[in-house]
């Protein structure tokens, strides 16, 4: 039986009650239980005070240098029941992409199917699966963009593991870095403008060309370092592409389209500011104006050069 089959089998067998109860104050019988009603029901507002609690954790021991501390506070955010159900939730409800399949064929989750989930997300026994390769086009273009569409268990799993990356690079991110766990799109425009206010500049917006299809696995997973979720991470970058019923081998890049994919582009392109710090103290002049000269403003694989 192939991995689609097999996670087909279990997000439709119904697993114990109990543990779909587990960190709710009631124990339902398995005759009364709701399943339509039970996962409205959840305390969302607990759910996400929860988990932002422990992210906060793990922000406060990377900025203090602590990551054996760190790493235990990942771990315990793996096992999390909370952590879990926000990860599905978000993969299955919140996303704008959760209609699309990945070679699973999987589409839509019932709410049982959903706690299913919930709870095979604590196994992590099945294999990162290959990438469903879809072309979407470009707005106010011929050509087209490649996604790579994951299952909906690597999906949720994914989500799971960026809930506790975040806060983990957030806090080693350059200052001018946008997008993740803490920062917008408003505070990246807000940058640009105190970048800008008052001052003679030009403005150089880029994207940066196949960013997410030309990442060198190797140099992603040195930065990433003795991660607990290193693993997991090396398993989504090898698993290859299914593009057009042909497989094929991943060597380099992230796919764009998974839930971790923005994550990982930012984690590759961490430094770039330290870089040109070093490529304006190396111009003719002094150093200190060079470098206040020259400001870079990074909004995930965008990236605003203020000169």
């Amino acid at each position: 039986m192939n991995k689609a089959q097999t996670l087909k089998r279990k997000l439709g067998s119904p697993k114990p009650f109990l543990s779909v109860a587990r960190d709710t104050e009631y124990i339902p019988s398995q005759v009364s239980i709701n399943f339509n009603l039970k996962w409205k029901d959840i305390d969302w507002k607990k759910v996400e005070k929860s988990v932002f609690k422990l992210q906060k954790l793990i922000y406060r021991a990377s900025m203090s240098g602590e990551f054996r501390k760190m790493h235990r506070y990942q771990k315990l955010l793996l096992k999390s029941y909370y952590a879990r159900l926000l990860a599905v939730r978000r993969v299955t409800q919140d996303n704008q992409g959760k209609k699309t399949a990945g070679v699973d064929g999987i589409k839509n989750l019932t709410p049982i199917q959903r706690f299913n989930l919930v709870n095979l997300l604590a196994s992590r026994h099945l294999k990162a699966s290959p990438t469903r390769r879809v072309y979407i086009p470009k707005p106010g273009r011929d050509e087209k963009r490649p996604l790579g569409i994951p299952t909906i268990y690597d999906r949720a799993l994914q989500a799971l593991v960026k809930l506790g990356m975040e806060p983990e690079w957030e806090a080693r991110f350059e200052s001018n870095s946008y997008g993740l766990f803490r920062w917008s799109t408003h505070d990246a425009i807000q940058a640009i403008f105190v970048s800008i206010n008052k001052k003679p500049k030009y403005v150089l917006d880029a994207d940066i060309s196949k960013c997410f299809d030309r990442i060198n696995h190797d140099a992603l997973l040195g930065k990433i370092g003795q991660s607990p979720y290193k693993r997991l991470i090396k398993q989504w970058l090898k698993s290859g592409v299914l593009d057009n019923n042909q497989f094929l081998e991943s060597v380099e890049g992230t796919p764009q389209g998974g839930v971790i994919s923005p994550l990982l582009a930012n984690i590759a392109l961490h430094g770039m500011e330290e870089c040109l710090d070093k490529f304006a103290e190396s111009l003719p002049g002094k150093k200190r104006d060079n470098r206040q000269a020259l400001s870079l403003v990074r909004y995930e694989s965008r990236l605003c050069n203020l000169t």
